[in-house]
């Protein structure tokens, strides 16, 4: 039997809550994604725990499904309301062996199913028992979400679509005097007019030493002539996340030293998506970058000696410091292991992940040689590994030099 609870409301400020989305757990399960909700599985049943229809709260916050749509529109066994998830817990766990739920997610949650199975020890003299172990059910739960069915690829391609046209839209945005903000409100227009949920996560807009940032989201200030423009942006889809970076020259450009670490951190990008096909590790592919950065960055000037030494010491790490790809799915970052018995994991079919190098240098370092001071780069893809090899998602968004020059000049 398992237990998966889903996610709560969370106050923002005074009286007004965070724009609500689903745990992706239960998401990834039930489809849901109404607040306070819970879904409980056996081996033959499917019950939903779910807020009840109730007007008075549905006219400030919307219509519910409810405990009949929860098995009308949801497909349940059977509904109830959440609020009688602790009166009808102990009975469901009577007699099970063992209970699949995830401790430490929800601490009310955690304090429910620990009176439930102190209250089902307690009818032990009427020849009940309470299940023995309790186990995490993410542990099966995220090797599923790890790899994705015909059906998650659909959308994850959908979403990739939408993220095509609002990279490509953004793109004639670069442009001298724009504004960081200008460039994200048209990112996350398309995401919002294409259907989707809005932005994956925090759309990143960084120009010039901004694009040094890696996380950086305030987005704030004016775009420069001779400046690089660094977009990390991809679209919420029914549940599912696009990531993609491009980096746009303002005006339409690369010059100089702008355009020479473009295209060694498109050459890195290549190079890692050519190890790519089942067997593979994601390791391998941040070495093939790695090495690749490694002997451009002796040819910029930025680092000095062999290029064996400078990867064993690591003495990239100032100007390259991440790695090249993560999972995807759900989640930006998405959920499964790295690493099996130890060892990198080999890549299976329908497992989706970023392949993202990016050379970065920002001003602030006096490591960073000064011609290449405030130039920052990162080329991001998605991409699914098939039976004999990978599909990229997100091919359609251009990212040869004089491809990105023409969508800035439109």
């Amino acid at each position: 039997m398992a237990l998966i609870p889903g996610a709560r409301l969370r106050r923002r400020h005074g009286d007004v809550d965070y724009v609500f989305r689903q745990h992706s757990d239960l998401l990834y399960l039930t489809g849901f994604e109404q607040p306070a909700a819970a879904a409980l599985l056996t081996q033959n049943r499917y019950v939903l725990f779910v807020q009840p229809r109730d007007s008075e709260a549905e006219t400030w916050t919307g219509l519910r499904p409810g405990v009949e749509g929860a098995c009308e529109r949801y497909g349940a066994d059977e509904a109830h309301p959440i609020g009688e998830l602790a009166q009808r817990l102990p009975e469901f766990i009577e007699n099970a062996p063992r209970l699949h739920y995830p401790l430490g997610e929800d601490r009310s949650t955690d304090d429910l199913v620990v009176r439930s199975l102190e209250a089902v020890r307690g009818r032990a003299r009427r020849g009940v028992t309470a299940p023995r172990n309790i186990a995490d059910p993410r542990a099966i739960l995220h090797e599923m979400r790890l790899r994705k069915e015909p059906e998650e690829l659909e959308l994850m391609r959908a979403a990739a679509e939408i993220t095509r046209e609002a990279h490509e839209q953004a793109a004639r945005l670069c442009q001298p005097g724009t504004h960081e903000h200008e460039v994200e409100a048209e990112l996350h227009y398309v995401f919002r007019r294409r259907g989707g949920a809005g932005p994956a996560y925090p759309s990143i807009v960084g120009s010039g030493d901004n694009a040094t940032i890696l996380h950086y989201i305030e987005n704030r200030d004016q775009l420069q002539r001779g400046q690089l423009v660094l977009i990390d942006a991809g679209v919420e889809l029914h549940g599912y996340a696009s990531d993609v970076t491009r980096t746009y020259p303002v005006g339409g450009h690369f010059e100089g030293p702008a355009r020479e670490v473009y295209e060694l951190v498109l050459r890195a990008q290549e190079s890692a998506l050519g190890e790519i096909r089942p067997g593979a590790t994601l390791r391998a592919l941040h070495e093939r970058a790695v090495g690749v950065f490694v002997e451009g960055l002796i040819e910029l000037g930025a680092l000095e000696g062999s290029a064996g030494e400078l990867i064993e010491k690591e003495a990239y790490r100032p100007f390259y410091m991440h790695t090249t790809s993560h999972w995807l799915g759900l989640d930006v970052h998405d959920v499964g292991d790295y690493h099996v018995e130890g060892k990198p994991r080999p890549l299976e079919a329908g497992m989706v992940f970023t392949v993202e190098p990016g050379l970065y240098f920002p001003a602030r370092d006096e490591r960073t040689p000064e011609r290449l001071r405030s130039i920052g780069v990162r080329i991001e893809d998605d991409v699914v590994v098939t039976e004999d090899g990978f599909e990229i998602l997100t091919s359609s968004i251009p990212k040869r030099p004089d491809e990105v020059e023409r969508c800035v000049r439109g």
